[in-house]
């Protein structure tokens, strides 16, 4: 019995032994690698650990494989050109360093598609390190290129790679936000923001296409993730930021160039505005329009179907496309003369009550700033919005009543809403027609502003006192409604629940401090016992 248990401790020793040897750091393997061609095979273990299932190991492996990959493109181990197969490499006549050359660019192409996989980890601490290190692999590329490229429209830039890790962080199926964001450092670049605008433009129409243009909210989510984070600048005229450091660039390469970065920034927008979206991504998209998007294109009025699609939707997103049409009214000459028509019909009961209602005014007020507006259309608002009053809740009575007067006070014609003289006969029945689609017919100029005479018996005082205002005749002065804008039911009931803070009233210059003093006559005649 005692041999066999002799036997059975030293098998177990073997076990814990091949454990041990099967734990390899590798970082030792980097080291080894890089310092001799004859440790080149234990370039698979390395790759085997970066398919361990512990997200350790797994980070520890991509930090080696960037370490070891981008040494051997800087001291030019890597094969460069047409790549041949590994068995016409054994077979063909090739030196000894271009047998290892090939071999290890072999081991690098599979390293690639590995940390592709790993943008798809469920771990993003994995995910990072996978970005990070392809990143490292597109900037030793640029400037240690493996492919002769197209010197005179893409110069050394890696595009398949680069164009692959893009495509992997679009994904259809996972919301990489805090990935792209991650991206975002690199797009100070101007070789990689082109290289990111020119990959875009190409994968939308292939993957929108593919699923027969549904939207896709994931994938959608995604690109514009990517995409609201390419800033423009109006006021650059030299790039100079580059990922690319080599000192002489060819001077017909298109990255280089800002009109080319501009021409791509307009055609992926486009590209990617021209299928249905999901409908919060139109409000995403409009709230940026004006500011991020119209100012660097060519040629803005394209804009005009994406901007008339996102209208038809209804409430807040209509409100956000009126906005952009008016830029381009405004800016860029666009004829659209619904414009004020479709303002008018957004004027709904329910514009009182959604998430954007300040916004909402606070453009309408922009939009209606004109004094050249004809009477008969500021008329039409001003009756509408004293209709929807009625029914309105006081924080926005507090709002839309100044903003009816300032109507009044910029069109001095549209007073006759207020004061009729010719008029004899009060009238009987209302001729404004609330249902009427058309300002133009809507008979307001023959109505008169009656709802707000109504609101002065409003149960809330404030309501009340600012209706009454019309009863005298309105100061030139307008008012300011922004402050106006934000205000809460809350707000407003903290403001009347707050007591009125009372002034002291001062009985005497010095104030006493005990009953009898000293040297006064009261002490001299009264003690208190």
């Amino acid at each position: 019995m005692a041999p066999a248990k002799k036997r059975n401790v030293s098998s177990a020793k073997i076990v814990k032994e091949k454990t041990k040897k099967a734990k390899i750091d590798p970082e030792s393997l980097v080291t080894g690698i890089l310092e001799s061609k004859k440790h080149a095979n234990d370039v698979f273990d390395l790759l085997e650990a970066l398919q361990s299932n512990t997200e350790k190991d797994v980070i520890s492996a991509v930090n080696a494989c960037n370490t070891l990959f981008c040494g051997l493109l800087e001291r030019k181990d890597l094969h460069r050109g047409k790549l041949p197969e590994e068995e016409e490499a054994l077979s063909g006549d090739f030196t000894a360093q271009q047998k290892y050359q090939i071999f290890m660019c072999h081991r690098y192409n599979s390293c690639k598609e590995m940390l592709l996989d790993h943008l798809e980890h469920e771990d993003y601490s994995v995910k990072e390190a996978a970005l990070c290190c392809l990143m490292k692999f597109v900037e030793s590329e640029c400037n240690h290129p493996l492919e002769d490229l197209d010197w005179s429209e893409h110069y050394s830039f890696p595009r398949k790679l680069f164009q692959s890790l893009v495509g992997r962080m679009l994904s259809t199926t996972t919301d990489n936000t805090l990935l792209l964001s991650r991206f975002h450092e690199y797009l100070d670049m101007a070789d990689v923001r082109y290289y990111v605008m020119h990959t875009v433009r190409q994968n939308v129409p292939a993957v929108m296409e593919r699923n027969k243009g549904v939207p896709l909210p994931v994938y959608q989510n995604n690109v514009f993730n990517l995409m609201s984070n390419i800033s423009m600048s109006c006021h650059e005229t030299v790039l100079t930021n580059f990922m690319l450091t080599q000192e002489t660039k060819h001077e017909d390469w298109k990255a280089a160039k800002l009109n080319e970065h501009k021409r791509v920034f307009e055609k992926m927008w486009l590209g990617f505005l021209k299928y249905k979206l999901p409908t919060n991504m139109y409000k995403r998209v409009l709230v940026i329009l004006h500011e991020s998007i119209l100012p660097h294109m060519s040629q803005p009025t394209m804009m005009i179907d994406f901007l008339t699609a996102a209208y038809d939707i209804g409430g807040a997103i209509s409100l956000l496309a009126l906005n952009g049409l008016f830029v381009l009214i405004h800016h860029h000459n666009l004829d659209y003369p619904d414009f004020y028509q479709k303002l008018y019909n957004l004027l709904e009961p329910s514009v009182f009550h959604v998430k954007f209602r300040a916004r909402f005014f606070h453009l309408a007020n922009l939009f209606l700033s004109s004094s050249h507006l004809p009477v008969y259309l500021v008329a039409a608002f001003a009756k509408r919005l004293a209709r929807l009053a009625l029914t309105a809740p006081p924080t926005a009575l507090l709002m839309v009543l100044p903003f009816i007067y300032n109507l009044i006070r910029r069109h001095p014609s549209s007073r006759v809403l207020i004061h009729k003289p010719s008029s004899q006969d009060e009238l009987v029945e209302d001729p404004y027609n609330m249902e009427e689609k058309d300002p133009a017919k809507s008979c307001a100029l023959d109505s008169s502003l009656w709802e707000i005479k109504t609101l002065q018996k409003h149960y809330h005082p404030d309501v009340a006192k600012t209706a009454m205002l019309i009863n005298k005749p309105l100061s030139e002065q307008e008012d300011d409604i922004d402050e106006l804008l934000e205000i809460t039911a809350f707000e407003l009931m903290e403001r009347d629940l707050k007591t009125p803070q009372t002034k002291n009233i001062a009985l005497e210059f010095e104030s006493a401090t005990r009953l009898l003093k000293e040297g006064d006559v009261l002490h001299q005649h009264f003690c208190l016992d």
